[in-house]
């Protein structure tokens, strides 16, 4: 029987009754602060996730044996942060209480708002797990409060001291470090720190959002994102990153800042498109 031509990313093909974990596209970079591009990212991962595997030899897992269901992109208003964050907001709120998993492909940065504000809603208690390059803790981003460069400063508000982990920063304005200093646990440069604040999470049984900024990745591995950072980490260590992280009480989670369109080669979206499939089955084997 002929079916209509739906594009899912590869293996995540489960019907929404049947799945645990549920895929959302946030094609948004309306406040990205460099480089545009990366409202394509959500798109390009599905299209470009054909030249994969559902095999993962690193863990020796498959997506076919996870129920994944792809809900595609969210339509959202490019000129207006505060309604498309109200719509991500929505999508993950319905995701969390339908007792579902849900994973964000972003976009921008900001997109993870939406999705935070959903899940502490739900889960009062909630920590932050953040792989960035930046920061992300301006207050503002000339005058605007709703900015990429502001996202986990917002998300600050909403979790408190203490509540977000920051792995892999390298940038960002003296005074965000200074907050980071008092508010955060931030960590430079690498992970270092990570396996210990992961099993910390795990003592105390609270739940994580995680959200993974590309740019973490160094950029002669990554160059196609909008706002490149040499002396990133390497893919492997990524990889090892991750399925650390989905150790602990994972929640929600998101992969952001992918921007296909700056390179040309293709190699970007291959390695966000492998992120995402690392991603998903680590969350299976400890979740489901």
């Amino acid at each position: 029987m002929l079916k209509p031509n739906i594009e899912n990313f590869i293996g995540c093909d489960c019907n929404y009754e049947q799945a645990h974990i549920v895929l959302y596209g946030a094609p948004f970079d309306s406040t990205t602060s460099f480089r545009p591009g990366a409202r394509f990212g959500s798109s390009a991962m599905r299209h470009e996730s054909f030249g994969l595997e559902t095999y993962s030899p690193y863990q020796d897992a498959d997506l076919t044996d996870c129920a994944v269901f792809d809900s595609g992109d969210l339509e959202l208003c490019f000129g207006s942060a505060q309604m498309a964050l109200e719509e991500i907001e929505a999508r993950a709120a319905r995701i969390l209480q339908d007792g579902k998993f849900p994973i964000l492909l972003g976009g921008e940065h900001l997109v993870t708002l939406g999705a935070v504000r959903a899940a502490v809603k739900r889960y009062k208690e909630l920590h932050i797990i953040h792989f960035d390059a930046h920061a992300d803790l301006r207050d503002d981003y000339l005058g605007a409060k709703l900015s990429h460069a502001c996202v986990l400063r917002r998300c600050h508000e909403l979790v408190g001291d203490g509540h977000i982990h920051q792995f892999c920063i390298r940038s960002g304005d003296r005074e965000e470090f200074y907050f980071a200093s008092e508010h955060t646990d931030m960590h430079l440069f690498m992970f270092e720190g990570l396996e210990k604040t992961i099993a910390d999470l795990q003592a105390q049984n609270v739940p994580v959002y995680f959200t993974v900024d590309l740019d973490c990745l160094d950029p002669s591995v990554f160059p196609g994102t909008g706002t490149p950072e040499a002396g990133g980490v390497s893919f492997p260590e990524l990889l090892d990153a991750i399925r650390t992280v989905c150790t602990a009480h994972v929640v929600g989670a998101d992969i952001n800042e992918l921007a296909p369109v700056l390179d040309a080669s293709g190699v970007s979206t291959a390695t966000a498109c492998k992120v995402l499939r690392e991603l998903i089955l680590a969350i299976h084997k400890n979740r489901f």
